[in-house]
């Protein structure tokens, strides 16, 4: 009989948490896996467990507050949480952890229930370089570490985000690298009619939040520095807070086109089809999805050297220091418009590292062996705890 996984996650609002759930949890549906998907969804919600078209049942929690960085539960989510899992009794609950205070509650939970917890850990990170979105970040690290330390495994995605957690004070048997995947057979390099859309000859991109941390206005200001000719756009794909006050100083004067969040999957596989270089920018991240969708598509890709992401791009790609982005792109922008034989050499090279090592098939395998893994440790235990003598 297939494994059973409750799945706690994120389907609202847009961003790599829920991108990464709904990625993963259809590459197990479609290895046959059982998967109940717990999430958090209006008080009015219907039915307390509906079933989704690809049978996949659907657990809405109440909340007060969700973003696309954190979540404040409703007082009764930890009750409906509890009532949920005794009526599922999955395997294995996973956590892809949403920043919120149910994080730390979950493994009292599971413990109660009996179900193994695994956790998979997100925020953004930066090691080498210090700013102020990496001090911000450090203190999320080690407002976790003590909690983590209550999983029975935690998933991060890079050898450098083990070694930081493990000087928190998280043991390091508890630690597990493996990093995203995409899925390469839909995200790879095709037609696309967006450069006659946009009336682009050069066509440069950037796709995730429009936020503080994601460095967007060092790319802006760069990019006009760089007086790139007409026929070089940029697009920027995705939404934040910050997109209302950018949008009034950099526009379409500039070959600035702003596209807002694009929901459907096909359109922002389209766009990265049809542009040339993929711009990360951020000062710190974990391992970006997007970065991974843009090198699969086969992009020329330049990404600062933060979290995992400098892993990734190492010898595939490059790589920037967050705290002289301005000046790296206003001599890089250039660069690929002047020299376009260099963007299918970086393309190439980008598509065959995440061919490599990065592919959504990877990860699911080696999900699947750290799923037997945990629930076999788990059957040891209890078998151990159940065989002690009395005193």
């Amino acid at each position: 009989m297939s494994l059973h996984i409750a799945w706690l996650g994120k389907k609202s609002p847009p961003c790599g948490n829920v991108t990464y759930s709904r990625e993963i949890t259809n590459g197990l549906l479609d290895r046959g896996y059982q998967v109940s998907f717990l999430h958090f969804a209006q008080e009015d919600e219907r039915s307390p467990i509906a079933v989704t078209g690809n049978d996949c049942p659907d657990v809405p929690l109440p909340y007060l507050y969700k973003s696309q960085v954190y979540t404040i539960p409703s007082p009764r989510s930890n009750k409906m949480l509890v009532a949920a899992l005794k009526k599922l009794r999955p395997d294995v609950v996973h956590a892809s952890l949403t920043l919120s205070p149910l994080d730390f509650v979950l493994p009292e939970i599971c413990l109660e229930l009996g179900i193994p917890l695994v956790a998979t850990f997100h925020p953004a990170y930066s090691e080498k370089h210090r700013t102020l979105s990496a001090g911000t970040q450090l203190v999320t690290y080690q407002l976790y570490a003590p909690f983590l330390a209550n999983y029975d495994q935690v998933i991060i995605f890079s050898q450098a985000q083990r070694d930081l957690l493990i000087r928190l004070g998280v043991p390091g048997d508890r630690l597990t690298v493996i990093p995203n995947g995409v899925d390469t057979q839909k995200y790879s390099p095709g037609p696309s009619q967006v450069k006659n859309e946009f009336h682009a000859e050069c066509l440069y991109i950037y796709q995730g939040r429009i936020a503080i941390e994601k460095n967007i206005e060092s790319l802006l200001r760069s990019w006009c520095k760089a007086e790139m000719p007409d026929h070089c756009k940029l697009v920027l794909v995705g939404g934040g807070s910050l997109m209302p006050s950018l949008m009034a100083s950099f526009g379409p004067e500039q070959n600035i086109l702003w596209l807002g969040t694009i929901l459907d999957e096909q359109r922002r596989i389209d766009i990265l089809r049809g542009a040339d270089v993929f711009i990360l920018p951020s000062f710190v991240e974990g391992l970006s999805l997007s970065l991974l969708e843009a090198m699969s598509c086969g992009l020329a890709c330049l990404a600062t050297d933060v979290g995992a992401d400098g892993e990734v791009l190492e010898g595939a790609g490059i790589l920037l220091n967050p705290q002289y982005v301005k000046s790296q792109l206003q001599t890089l922008l250039p660069l690929f418009q002047q020299h376009p034989e260099m963007i299918p050499i970086l393309g190439q090279k980008a598509r065959q590292r995440v061919l490599d090592r990065y592919s959504l098939q990877h990860n699911i395998d080696r999900l699947e062996v750290f799923y037997h893994d945990v629930i076999q440790a788990a059957d040891q235990k209890n078998s151990q705890s159940q065989t002690l003598p009395m005193i």
